[in-house]
């Protein structure tokens, strides 16, 4: 019980003394404000919104997803209908994530094989 105390004792004189006890290792963070992302589907004819994608270099759904705050979900399905509607052209990828570009930026460049 002796040995408990001193141990104790001897934590408390360390971080009284200048905070010398051990310190959290990723720094003082404050806090992060989380934004909700959005659930409706963003108009696709929106001018704004084709102005931006069509002056994006490669396009991928965490790209759309966080310039125009969508869900991943929602932004797999706009470039999917965008495609659809030749306004993108799929250049690349795989299952999990796909690449597309503009597509007069698309019709330029060959497409990877």
């Amino acid at each position: 019980m002796a040995q408990m105390e001193k141990t104790q004792q001897q934590q408390d004189t360390k971080t009284d003394a200048g905070g010398q006890g051990k310190k959290p290792k990723g720094g003082a963070k404050g806090p992060v404000d989380k934004r909700p992302r959005g659930l409706n589907y963003p108009e696709v004819n929106d001018p704004k919104m084709l102005g931006e994608i069509k002056r994006m270099a490669a396009i991928t759904p965490y790209g759309l997803a966080s310039q125009f705050n969508l869900r991943l979900s929602i932004a797999k399905d706009l470039l999917e209908d965008l495609a659809k509607r030749n306004i993108v052209k799929l250049v690349g990828g795989n299952a999990r994530v796909r690449i597309y570009q503009p597509a007069n930026v698309a019709s330029a460049v060959p497409a990877a094989s």
